[in-house]
């Protein structure tokens, strides 16, 4: 069992930056391949960012292609999403999951195994 725990979401103006991190329970934890989600009010959850187990692969929605990027360091175990250049539209909860099997379908939110609770981002115009 995994237990996913994200910190960091607060109120940031338009234009600032913000750092999620997703830290997690479970001495397996470096094998899974990671991910982050996001839900705005009356919205689907939509994918965000992947990374593969091994930090050697990373993925982006092409909202936040060259904003946010995903990195993870396994030695110490969180996952972290460094957002830049925040715009009001990203606003929403901001979840991170993680992914038991190799075959990584990484904007599938439903082959996920484990999720953590959420944290609210909110960019103010």
């Amino acid at each position: 069992q995994v237990q996913l725990v994200e910190s960091g979401g607060g109120l940031v103006q338009a234009g600032g930056s913000l750092r999620l991190s997703c830290a997690a329970s479970g001495r397996t934890f470096r094998i899974y391949n990671m991910g982050w989600f996001r839900q705005a009010p009356g919205k689907e959850r939509e994918f965000v960012a992947g990374i593969r187990w091994n930090g050697h692969s990373t993925y982006y929605a092409d909202s936040v292609k060259g904003r946010f990027t995903i990195s993870r360091d396994n030695a110490k175990n969180p996952v972290y999403l460094q957002m830049n250049s925040l715009q009001p539209e990203d606003t929403a909860v901001y979840y991170c999951a993680a992914y038991v099997s190799d075959n990584f379908y990484y904007r599938d939110s439903a082959r996920y195994d484990y999720w953590g609770q959420g944290t609210q981002v909110t960019v103010s115009s």
